[in-house]
């Protein structure tokens, strides 16, 4: 059991510093003790995963046990959506709980060399990392960052205590400490020497030994790899897997997975084997589909690809698992989207969500438990430069990528892979869902940067 100790100075100072973060603590819990510690938590994202590809999404060439294995132990949502079918914007709206629109990081800026000054995560948005800490975390991050490259906008001057990984938005896969990386590893704020043997399976083996340090207190674990993005690179043990496989392109992605699928379990087997898997929240995700053309990343029998709002663009792999609250094997089908990640695990810490945090996401946790009826959004929205979309219902009204403003009607429930436009005879419903993305693109700005790559 854990206990707190008696209100001081230095606890009064930290309440006060937490006010003025809009953290609040649970009110059910007594100031004076807790019964139980919080759950640690556990974000897993992939990066460029098609919803194709994963095995629980009715993937089939590339076995993948271990990323299985959280919709075995917990929640497989069907209509699990980012808010951005490109890196960075995305993990500006997973890290915040808010459209990214909100605060201007709408597209993605290219390289460190050629992006804006502006480009960053903005500082007067909180994070996941700021919230769980204010609520005595140990916070992590091992992965790709891609959320600005200036001292301000590293990781641990977010919400982070501990930093492993690179700024940028993609690297070689193997070392390389020569100056054409662009890229190069780090830990903390100081360059570190890459004496690891493949990214993907260093990042595992950081995030074991995060584990392992952390085991006797709450925690937070952010482990977004950086595969299975391109350049396509692969360990030639995983390569031999696919013997078979003709094509070398594919078959370098599927090693490249089979490797992701392994350092996923190397994580589950830390957690289960120092006692922490009943209370862990765990989440998987992907940050957009597949870009098929470059990595033959696919997306299964939804339309087009990653920088499209198509679902092909903003439908991905998403499982959640926390064993000893959620039920084994739920199938979810209701749409959720990565911006109800930092609401329900906030919630799940024992956090209040404050209205002042003008949170987009929801706290999942009452429809998952069964105790909320109903769906936990009405709408969702993108807004990727001139591309854009709502989904109301099983109704999805978008202006696609070089469709000079003619907006396309789909009706998902009966056509996932968004092939019968039905703009033309449901003017009603198109009008309808128009409105709905107008209300809610009133309160956005515009990007604060324009996109120099479709990294």
């Amino acid at each position: 059991m854990r206990t707190r100790p008696l209100m001081c100075a230095a606890a009064q100072a930290l309440l006060t510093w937490m006010a003025v973060a809009g953290i609040a603590l649970c009110d059910t819990a007594p100031v004076g003790a807790q019964d139980k510690r919080p759950p640690n938590v556990v974000v897993i994202l992939a990066d460029d995963l098609g919803w194709g590809e994963v095995g629980a999404f009715g993937g089939t060439e590339i076995p993948t046990p271990r990323i299985d294995s959280i919709a075995t132990s917990g929640v497989r949502f069907t209509q699990g959506y980012v808010s951005c079918p490109v890196c960075s914007p995305t993990r500006a709206g997973f890290m915040t709980g808010r459209y990214q629109q909100r605060f201007g990081h709408e597209l993605n800026p290219g390289n460190e060399k050629s992006a804006d000054p502006n480009f960053g995560l903005p500082l007067d948005q909180v994070t996941l990392g700021d919230r769980l800490r204010a609520l005595g975390y140990t916070t992590g991050w091992i992965g790709k960052s891609h959320l600005g490259y200036k001292p301000e906008h590293h990781p641990t001057k977010r919400g982070f205590d501990e930093f492993y990984g690179f700024l940028g938005g993609a690297r070689d896969y193997f070392p390389n400490n020569g100056p054409k990386n662009g890229a190069p590893m780090m830990r903390g704020t100081e360059q570190a020497k890459e004496d690891f043997e493949y990214t993907t399976t260093a990042f595992a083996q950081e995030a074991v030994s995060f584990i392992e340090r952390y085991k006797e207190k709450p925690f937070l674990l952010y482990l977004p790899f950086n595969a299975v993005h391109g350049p396509l690179q692969a360990m030639a043990s995983y390569k031999e897997r696919f013997a078979g496989v003709t094509n070398e392109k594919r078959r370098t992605f599927c090693a490249m997975l089979a490797a992701l699928d392994d350092s996923v379990g190397q994580v589950l087997d830390a957690l289960e084997k120092n006692g922490l898997r009943e209370d862990t929240i765990v989440v998987f995700f992907s940050d957009n589909g597949g870009p098929t053309p470059q990595t033959t990343s696919g997306n299964g029998p939804l339309r087009a690809t990653k920088a499209t709002v198509y679902e092909g663009g903003v439908r991905v792999p998403f499982l959640m698992q926390w064993p000893s609250k959620l039920p084994a094997g739920k199938l979810f089908e209701a749409p959720v989207i990565a911006l109800d990640i930092l609401p329900t695990v906030v919630a799940a810490a024992g956090g209040n969500i404050d209205p002042a945090w003008q949170l987009d996401g929801v706290n999942l946790l009452p429809y998952l438990k069964g105790e909320t009826p109903g769906v936990p959004h009405e709408d969702l929205f993108w807004r990727f430069g001139a591309q854009r979309a709502v989904r109301h219902g099983d109704w999805k009204l978008l202006v696609p990528p070089k469709a000079e403003g003619k907006p396309e009607l789909y009706n998902l429930a009966k056509d996932v892979g968004e092939t019968n436009n039905l703009f033309n005879s449901e003017p009603e419903i198109a009008k309808e869902l128009q409105q709905r993305y107008d209300a809610w693109n009133a309160s956005n700005i515009p990007p604060r940067w324009e996109t120099k790559a479709r990294r």
